[in-house]
C-alpha cells in the first residue's frame, strides 16, 4: 500500500495543475488489486466503488476522488509531508 501512497501523492501535483475543462486523468497504474483489510486498490489507493465508477464520472467528481486519494496516501505516509515532495 505504500507503493500505492508514492504513485498518488507523485501524481497529485499534476492532477492539482489542470485548468477548467482538462481531462482529469485515472491514478490507475495496471496493479489492480483491492488488498481485503482496507478495502482500496494495491496500486491506486481507490475503493472498488470508485474503480467502477470512474469511466462515468464528470470531472468534478474525478477531483473528489483524487481528494479522497490523497488523504488517503497522507495517512499512509504520515511523515511526508507536503513540503518534503515538491
Amino acid at each position: 500500500m505504500i507503493a500505492a501512497a508514492w504513485h498518488v501523492q507523485a501524481m497529485v501535483p499534476e492532477v492539482a495543475a489542470l485548468g477548467p475543462g482538462e481531462p482529469v486523468p485515472s491514478p490507475c497504474n495496471n496493479v489492480c488489486r483491492m488488498d481485503p483489510c482496507s478495502g482500496f486498490c494495491e496500486g491506486c489507493l481507490r475503493t472498488i466503488e470508485e474503480v467502477t465508477a470512474w469511466g462515468s464520472l464528470d470531472d468534478a467528481r474525478r477531483r473528489e476522488v483524487w481528494q479522497r486519494l490523497e488523504e488517503r496516501a497522507a495517512a499512509l505516509t504520515p511523515t511526508l509531508s507536503r513540503g518534503e515532495r515538491e
